[in-house]
This record gives C-alpha cells, sequence and structure tokens, in this order.
C-alpha cells in the first residue's frame, strides 16, 4: 500500500510548517498575531485551508466536522445553488469565504489559496471535481462511494498514486472503532478462514414506491441560480426537476450508486479490506424486484464470488436491500436481522456487525463468553476521519481510506451495481479488469463522458 505521509516523520513540526509555507501550502499570520483562538484550536498558520465543493447536506454535515477538528480553515464554498434553502447554513457558517457555483473557475481564481479539498456533491461529480483538485496538487476527501463508474474509481487511484497526495474516502466508520477492531482481530488470527458474508441494509430508500412506474426522466422549471450544466457534470444530459436535485440524485442509475454504493462503503469496508477480498470473479443477481431501467430496484439480492488468495479460502459475500429482503439467520446464532449490519461466517467463529464504527461482536453469545477474555483488547485514543485527512494533509498521519484502499472497495460496488442493472450472472477477470463475454456489461464499465467534459479522463 502506497505510504501517504508526505514529509519525514522524524522531521519537527515547525520545519514542516516552514517548508510548507515556502510552498505555498499553508498561510502564515504576522509575528503581531495573538493568540485567542477556542482551547483545542490550532493557529491560523497550522490550519489546513479547505475549499468545500458541495456545501448542502451531506456537504454542510463534512464541513462541521472538519471545522471541528480545530485544525482547518474554510476558504472557499463551492455550490450549483448557492440561493437553494439547503447551502444558506454553510454559508452563514463562514462569511469569509469566497462562494462560486463552477469548481473550475474557483481552481482558476483561488488555486494557490487552497491546501486541500473537500467534494461531497452527488455520485456522478465526485471524479471530475476530484482530478481536477489532483492535477493542481491539492489533497481531496471525497465523499462515498469514490466514483460513480468502475473505471473513474481507476483514474482516480492512478492520478492519487502518481501524485502522491493524501486522499481519503468519506466512509468515517473506517476511522472508528470497527476499523481498529478487525484490523487487531485479523492480524491475531480471531477473524480467520472467512467463507461467506451476508451484508444487509433494510431502511427505506427514496426511491422505494417508484417501481415500474417510473418510464422517463421528469421535467420542472430551473430555478433561478442553479448552474444545472456544471451539476450535470460529466453524466447524462436530463432536465432538471426536483426528483434530481438536491436530493433525490441517489435514486437513478445515471447518477446515483442506489443502497449498495450509499452503503456498502459503511459496511463491507474492513471485511472487503482486511480480508483482502480485492475484485470478485462472479457477479449474480440472485433477486431483482420490479427492476426498472432508469431507477433502482426496491429490492434486491446480489451475490459476489472472490477468489482463494495469500493462503485464504475463497468467499461469498451477498448483499441485501429492500425493506423486507433480509438474509436468513441460523437460529442457533441467536441473533435478529435489523437496520443495516452483516454477518462474517469463519471457520470457527461467527461475527456480528453492524454499520460505520460498530465494533463485532461473536454469535452466539455463549460462544463469546466463552473467547472473551482471550480476545485482544483496543486501546488508544485515535484521530477521526476527518482529522486524519487534516493530519494526512499536514504530513502527520497515514489517511485510512486512501484512495488505494477505498477505490477498489468502490469498483466492487460498480460490478454490483452493473449485476442490479442487467440481472443474470457476470464473470469478471480481476487481472483484466474486464466482464467475460458480456458487451452490456462491459460498456458500463467506463461510459464515455458527455461531450465538453472529455479532458478528465485525460489527465
Amino acid at each position: 500500500m502506497k505510504d501517504h505521509l508526505n514529509v519525514s516523520s522524524s522531521r519537527d513540526r515547525r520545519g514542516f510548517l516552514k517548508s510548507s509555507a515556502a510552498a505555498g501550502l499553508f498561510s502564515i499570520v504576522p509575528s503581531s498575531y495573538v493568540l485567542g483562538q477556542a482551547s483545542g484550536e490550532a493557529p491560523p498558520s497550522e490550519k489546513v485551508n479547505v475549499a468545500a465543493i458541495g456545501i448542502g447536506n451531506q456537504g454542510k454535515s463534512n464541513i462541521r466536522s472538519l471545522v471541528g477538528s480545530g485544525i482547518c480553515n474554510i476558504v472557499a464554498l463551492c455550490d450549483v445553488d448557492l440561493k437553494g434553502e439547503h447551502t444558506q447554513e454553510a454559508q452563514a457558517a463562514h462569511p469569509n469565504a469566497k462562494c462560486y457555483t463552477d469548481f473550475r473557475k474557483m481552481f482558476d481564481e483561488m488555486a494557490d489559496e487552497i491546501d486541500a479539498v473537500l467534494v461531497a456533491t452527488a455520485d456522478h461529480a465526485h471524479f471530475c471535481q476530484a482530478m481536477l483538485a489532483m492535477s493542481l496538487g491539492k489533497p481531496v476527501y471525497v465523499q462515498k462511494p469514490l466514483a460513480h463508474t468502475f473505471g473513474q474509481c481507476q483514474r482516480l487511484m492512478d492520478m492519487a498514486e502518481k501524485t502522491g497526495l493524501a486522499t481519503q474516502m468519506g466512509n468515517q466508520g473506517h476511522s472508528g472503532g470497527n476499523y481498529f477492531q478487525f484490523k487487531a482481530w485479523t492480524e491475531a488470527g480471531v477473524i480467520k478462514d472467512v467463507t461467506r458474508i451476508t451484508a444487509h441494509m433494510n431502511n427505506p430508500r427514496r426511491w422505494h414506491g417508484w417501481g415500474a412506474s417510473v418510464t422517463d426522466y421528469p421535467s420542472e422549471p430551473l430555478p433561478e441560480g442553479v448552474d444545472w450544466d456544471t451539476w450535470t457534470c460529466t453524466g447524462p444530459e436530463h432536465p432538471y426537476s426536483k426528483k434530481l436535485h438536491p436530493a433525490e440524485w441517489r435514486s437513478w442509475y445515471d447518477y446515483g450508486s442506489g443502497a449498495f454504493g450509499d452503503w456498502g462503503p459503511h459496511i463491507l469496508d474492513t471485511a472487503h479490506r482486511f480480508l483482502k477480498l480485492g475484485l470478485p470473479t462472479k457477479i449474480e443477481a440472485v433477486k431483482r424486484d420490479q427492476p426498472n431501467d432508469l431507477v433502482y430496484p426496491q429490492a434486491s439480492t446480489i451475490r459476489f464470488h472472490f477468489p482463494e488468495r495469500e493462503g485464504m479460502p475463497a468467499c461469498d459475500v451477498t448483499w441485501y436491500d429492500g425493506t423486507n429482503n433480509r438474509p436468513e439467520v441460523e437460529p442457533e446464532l441467536g441473533v435478529e436481522v435489523q437496520g443495516p449490519g452483516k454477518l462474517i461466517y469463519g471457520k470457527d467463529l461467527t461475527f456480528r456487525g453492524g454499520s460505520h464504527s460498530s465494533s463485532l461482536t461473536v454469535v452466539p453469545n455463549e460462544k463469546f463468553m466463552d473467547i472473551r477474555k482471550d480476545l485482544p483488547r483496543i486501546s488508544g485514543k485515535n484521530s477521526d476521519h476527518f482529522k486524519n485527512f487534516l493530519l494526512g494533509v499536514k504530513g502527520e498521519e497515514r489517511t485510512r481510506s486512501p484512495f488505494s484502499v477505498s477505490g477498489e472497495l468502490t469498483q466492487v460496488f460498480s460490478l454490483g451495481i452493473i449485476a442490479q442493472r442487467l440481472g443474470g450472472t457476470l464473470e469478471f477477470d480481476p487481472a483484466t479488469k474486464q466482464f467475460v463475454g458480456n458487451a452490456a456489461a462491459q460498456a458500463l464499465l467506463d461510459p464515455a463522458p458527455r461531450a465538453g467534459w472529455e479532458q478528465y479522463y485525460t489527465m
């Protein structure tokens, strides 16, 4: 895995700041500056100047978390809908930040003032915004899923490797208790010989109830001030409607990634990483409830077959979404499936987990009681996901969900989404990263961008 430290760990903090200032990475305050920041707040010379692209809903939450780290200064706010109600809070909270509707203009005008970039836009727009930022030497924090297609993920991974920049995908549980527990339990041999995983997300989704009734994209008058061309970005062109903006885009294949791309990064991330699952050889659409060419199914069951690797056995991962589409659980485990979560079946032990940073438990409980004293203890205070990214930008920590890790994870979800869309069984070659004998699936791996946006694919 690529080392995401930007400076030698032996370099003292002041030396790093001097070199960063010389390179234009951080702004240095005058010597007359009087420290008056709140407790735990870094002086301005030690803060990372962040530009946020996408400032409503999830973006607004991400901005709060970055600022809450005490080492972030928001210098730019970019959103295609600066007049929208959902973007007002972020603008009010950062009155000194420059505001833009087009991320390209933002970089043209103030790239030298930006140290790092937050991308919290719709799934289909992540790619071009992150690619442009990295091409300008800016570390990026990109909301999950990392990108909208398999090919976009590959390009982001390649760019991150080429530039050596700090990168982070926004599956924040990857800096929480489940991350450190899964890592320790795997290294200690508690989690081993896993042959089967079931993962589920059974909460209602925005498109539930639409079903087969959706036959085309709706059209409504474009609200004043909305930059629809920039919102559409590399994606296919469809008219504006409230069924797309500001919050419904996840329902549509052309723009979102459904329940799988939304919740998979919070449920399967640690299993994928520490069990070294890589890419599957086969993906099966076991169930599709009311499949539709435009929006995601009302429920789906997708099964992945991962081959043997590095001394570990082949493993099947089955994903369930839909309010009533839940995996059957062996009665002897004594658990009830509810909400988002997973069951991990090893040779000797079975583990139950939730989502995000939720820790694993051994089931049934009697088995846990027998071994609890021998389980590794997880101790120590660690940075959260947002501070981990900022410290990665400053060269003080390695980011925990860099594109070298989160890119391949997102590619797995991209393959699952193609199975949701097409149905049937798809054969995949992890070595060539190509589908075998299926032209329709192959075409969805890396669709061409909308005319006028091709430059992001050749950076």
